[in-house]
């Protein structure tokens, strides 16, 4: 975590855990300062450089495209695998739902290890564990098959929802978490959104089972580039460093380096000088071989049994991840929702949509995604810098909730868009509207929350996105279950216009963390200080 300790005048204010000095604003350049602090060790993440970030980023980016690809492809296959498997609504929905259920167990089951060997022979294990899953869904020919295919796709796509975070949290800075989530977002929604669009085509020229075999192909060249090309973030510092500050007068070339090339985007006039951590490690100390960038283990001393169960302890105690956890599982089981709908009904009269059909109407929502990521990511960043120049340089996380609202508005419209556009037999341009307008708040809503989460209690974030992922996955799995009998007993209709009002009211939540989020994240610190400090890695927090 970064070093919260805060100078001059707010030195002896009580520490909350995400409060941070973002900027120095009475010196006669302003400061951006870098948290967490980095050590002045070359092969510190923090201290990488454009190219090893890029590339690290950019494998992580093709890994979460190619995993969502997988997960959410075989709904454009429904049509077909009634008439040639004999499936019915309810078994496919049962897939479904056992997919989620493999995403919610998996994170729980294979996280811990992530702090205990490193993340990189989690990424490798997930990419093998996909690449079998998605060679037995091409060679599916029973119900079982379906179950048992999908329970092993999710179990490999699992850790996608949590590592990925705790990659961003050892490679970037906290001014970069609202951008570098939004990628994250970004390729998820492409996976999610664009993979229907391809798979359609694909089912229709090529039929269903190559849907699967493109898949494979992919996920082959996933393992290889992460078995060859991935290198470990775990860092565990050699000693513990102190905070020196280095000022670099107008020399901004140190901050260019921590954004990969597709993501820089701050105003290097807001970047005049930086405040470094030095340690008692010499820049000159040996740097890392290729051989040893990618060791298949990156081991810590002591257990990780708590792990398992402090997931559970961050989700009861800490209100921000609990918030996360609500507004990506609501948001999660809506989208499962419609896209179940439309697989279904796309299918029946007025729309008589075949694979092609139902994959294109997935361009919609990655539209919105697109948007969505502009003013979830980029528009974040930028605006708590503003916004803390305004607080005297001081960044306070609930800063972000402002931009919260605009899900909140739109998500629901979105829903009830499609749903009432459905139910009533509208043109495809307006279901295809709302799904859109969907997309838009549901990547602003995810990304603002769980940047939200990261930037409070970075320190723990692995256990606290594994206690999210568990969360909104369980709600997909309730809601895809008790779908069908759900819609047969309220109507398409009803059905989306009580999930658009369940949605609002989690949506609201930010209103009540603007007025009480700090006072939360002060009665939390001790807890916090305590989990931090068993965690293997753990950055040094601080004197306040």
């Amino acid at each position: 975590m970064s070093d919260t300790s805060l100078h001059g005048e707010e030195s002896d204010t009580f520490w909350a855990p995400g409060t941070v000095r973002l900027e120095h604003v009475h010196r006669s350049n302003t400061e951006l300062v870098l948290h967490p602090v980095p050590t002045d060790d070359p092969d510190d993440p923090l201290n990488w450089g454009t190219a090893r970030k890029t590339v690290n980023f950019g494998l992580v980016c093709f890994y979460v495209l190619w995993t969502f690809v997988q997960l959410d492809i075989g709904f454009t296959a429904w049509g077909p695998l009634q008439q040639e498997l004999g499936l019915s609504v309810d078994q496919l929905n049962s897939g479904a739902a056992v997919n989620y259920a493999g995403l919610a167990v998996g994170c729980v089951l294979f996280i811990p290890f992530v702090h205990k060997y490193g993340r990189r022979p989690l990424y490798l294990s997930s990419s093998a564990v996909q690449l079998a899953s998605v060679v037995w869904q091409g060679k599916a020919n029973t119900f079982g098959d379906l179950l048992g295919s999908n329970i092993v796709s999710g179990l490999g796509g699992a850790i996608s929802e949590t590592v990925v975070q705790i990659t961003i949290a050892d490679v970037f800075f906290v001014h970069q978490h609202g951008t570098m989530n939004g990628w994250y977002l970004m390729f998820t929604s492409a996976g999610a959104f664009l993979g229907p669009v391809a798979s359609g085509f694909v089912v229709e020229s090529q039929g269903w089972r190559w849907m699967w075999w493109w898949c494979v192909i992919f996920m082959a060249v996933n393992l290889v580039l992460v078995a060859f090309l991935f290198e470990e973030s775990k860092y565990i510092p050699v000693v513990n460093g102190r905070r020196v500050p280095q000022l670099s007068g107008t020399n901004t070339a140190g901050i260019d380096d921590e954004l990969p090339k597709f993501a820089k985007n701050a105003d290097k006039n807001e970047r005049a000088s930086l405040e470094r951590t030095t340690s008692t490690i010499t820049t000159a100390a040996k740097r890392k071989t290729y051989r040893e960038r990618l060791a298949l283990v990156t081991p810590s001393g002591g257990s990780i049994t708590h792990h398992f169960s402090q997931p559970l302890v961050v989700m009861a105690f800490f209100p921000a991840v609990a918030y996360t956890a609500l507004t990506y599982g609501i948001a999660l089981a809506s989208f499962a929702i419609m896209t179940s709908v439309q697989a279904v009904y796309l299918l029946q009269p007025p729309y008589k949509f075949g694979a092609v059909g139902v994959g294109l109407m997935n361009i919609a929502p990655f539209i919105g995604a697109c948007l969505g990521f502009f003013v979830g990511g980029h528009i974040s960043d930028k605006s708590i810098i503003w916004l803390s120049k305004r607080n005297r340089g001081v960044y306070e996380p609930e800063m972000r909730m402002w931009l919260a609202f605009i899900a909140t508005l739109l998500l629901p419209a979105g829903i009830l868009v499609f749903g009432l556009g459905l139910a009533r037999g509208a043109h495809w341009p307006i279901l295809a509207l709302g799904f859109g307008i969907f997309g838009f708040g549901f990547v602003i809503a995810t990304d603002i929350s769980l940047t939200y989460t990261t930037d409070c209690y970075q320190e723990v974030i692995g256990d606290a996105l594994v206690g999210v992922v568990f969360v909104r996955n369980v709600f997909s799995v309730i809601v895809l279950f008790a779908l069908t009998p759900w819609i047969n007993r309220m109507g398409v209709q009803n059905v989306h216009i009580l999930t658009a009002t369940i949605v609002l009211a989690v949506l609201l939540l930010p209103a009540p963390l603007l007025v009480w989020g700090k006072k939360i994240r002060i009665a939390t610190a001790k807890r916090y200080r305590d989990m931090a400090m068993r965690q293997p890695t753990h950055r040094t927090l601080g004197e306040h």
